[in-house]
Order: structure tokens, then sequence, then C-alpha cells
């Protein structure tokens, strides 16, 4: 599946949610199933700088070429937002990675609904992300 495929997928998934708590609840529903990161990458460096709560991020280059990121966080929201992200970028190469715009999160209203803090966060974490892909990228050349 595509990028922009997953992306409409979330698209259509939350515009069935007319009410923002409802697709609160559906985001922490999202952080409740990401997979646990491994211990060994809750350290100060995989740590995103620029977010108020807690976010670990790491991410493998396969052999294949993708990336595969796990995260987590101390803060529920915060850990469906990684996941919503994750969700969307995981498996992909990084060229890819790199050019995705990311509309789903104007497109759902997240960016709207979030506080400032947490919408710094979800900067930082979709930085985080691109600059790995970019690391990769470079490493691959």
């Amino acid at each position: 599946m595509t990028i922009q495929q997953t992306e409409n997928e979330i698209i259509d998934e939350f515009s069935e949610l007319d009410d923002w708590m409802d697709r609160y609840a559906l985001i922490i529903d999202m952080g409740n199933s990401l997979p646990p990161i491994d211990e060994k990458y809750r350290t100060p460096e995989h740590l995103i700088e620029g977010c108020q709560s807690r976010v670990w991020l790491n991410a493998e280059h396969n052999s294949d070429g993708t990336i595969t990121f796990t995260a987590d966080s101390d803060a529920i929201i915060v850990k469906g937002i990684i996941s919503l992200l994750i969700k969307t970028l995981s498996g992909h190469k990084p060229q890819e990675i790199i050019d995705a715009p990311l509309d789903f999160i104007n497109k759902i209203g997240l960016s709207e609904h979030l506080s400032p803090t947490r919408s710094n966060g979800l900067l930082a974490m979709v930085k985080q992300m691109k600059l790995y892909a970019l690391a990769f990228k470079q490493k691959e050349q």
C-alpha cells in the first residue's frame, strides 16, 4: 500500500466520526495497539527533541531498502499520534518518506485540535522520521 493510500484510509476512518471526542478515542485506541518499543531504544538518544511529552523513536533500515519505525510515548494521545505516523510511513523507502506530504494531518483536523505544544511535538515527530529517511537515503548512495 502506498503512503497516499494509507493517508486516504486514515482520512476515511476519521471522516466517519463527527465528534472530536470520538476521534480522540480512536487516536487513543491506535496508541494502545502500538507494539512496544524495545527497551534498548528508551534512551536519551532516541528521544525526540521538541516534544513536551517523552517520545522515543527508532528506525531500522531493512535489507529491502524500506524503513521500519518503532516508538513509544509516556502520553497516551501522543502515543496515538506517533502510531498514525508509523502506520503511514513505516515499510516505505527513504525517498517516499521524504516526499510524503502527510496531508492527512490537516485533512482529519488533527493539527487544529491539538494544543500548541502538542502541535509542535507532532511537527518534531514528522521531522525526526524524515531525518531518519534522509540519513538512510544518503547511506544508500
